[in-house]
């Protein structure tokens, strides 16, 4: 019996895309008919997730990439806020995430916001683990790559806890954005801020009191 699989993929480059479907159609199974829908921006994307809802015929699977160009209208900005639409108006839809991003806070902080029941890093993605991922995310969900497993793993043997806020902080250092500035992207006083590196540098025992030794201690214990 043929089982029809409706599927969106969104990605702002072409050729990666095509790789994707390429990979898709030569590995599925015989009984598998696949849709496939393209978008190569947040706009498209939000189109075709609006589209398939109307006509109550829902994807079953996004692809979805994290770096995207926002939306025209500014209510999303990146893949990630495309995958938490796609989570409300299609709760059933599976997601997998694709990403060029292999720091321990942007992985963590997706896995806990959108849960995804795929993740793969496209550094280390080979058509034989996409099509893996893409018959386990339909059967056995999650499929998480080697990599996500590794960064995840990291986190949860640490035995420092540090919340999302301080990760965030520690983050945004380690691009190098200065102390005086994270007031623009944290909610709080530059004192509190000030507050929270101190204590970061006592539990993770950085003697110098320097932001790059922190940033070293916290790279070391898989915190970022």
């Amino acid at each position: 019996m043929q089982t029809t699989i409706r599927i969106l993929m969104t990605d702002d480059h072409p050729m990666i895309i095509e790789g994707y479907q390429n990979t898709l159609i030569a590995t599925k199974k015989p009984n598998q008919n696949l849709k496939i829908d393209i978008a190569n921006n947040c706009d498209e994307s939000i189109k075709f997730m609006e589209n398939a809802v109307a006509r109550n015929n829902p994807y079953d699977v996004l692809f979805m990439d994290i770096s995207l160009p926002p939306s025209t209208d500014g209510k999303f900005n990146n893949g990630e806020d495309l995958a938490m639409h796609a989570k409300s108006i299609m709760p059933k839809a599976k997601i997998i995430i694709l990403t060029m991003f292999n720091e321990v806070y942007r992985i963590h902080n997706i896995v806990r916001t959108i849960n995804p029941e795929g993740f793969l890093i496209k550094s280390d993605l080979t058509s034989k683990e996409l099509a893996n991922a893409f018959q386990a995310v339909l059967s056995n969900p999650p499929f998480y790559s080697g990599t996500v497993n590794s960064l995840i793993r990291k986190t949860v043997s640490t035995n420092i806890v540090l919340d999302d806020v301080n990760r965030k902080i520690l983050y945004l250092l380690s691009q190098g954005i200065k102390t005086k500035n994270l007031k623009e992207y944290i909610d709080l006083s530059l004192s509190a801020i000030e507050k929270r590196k101190k204590y970061m540098k006592e539990v993770l025992f950085v003697e110098d009191g320097s932001d790059e030794s922190l940033l070293d201690s916290a790279r070391d214990k898989g915190i970022i």
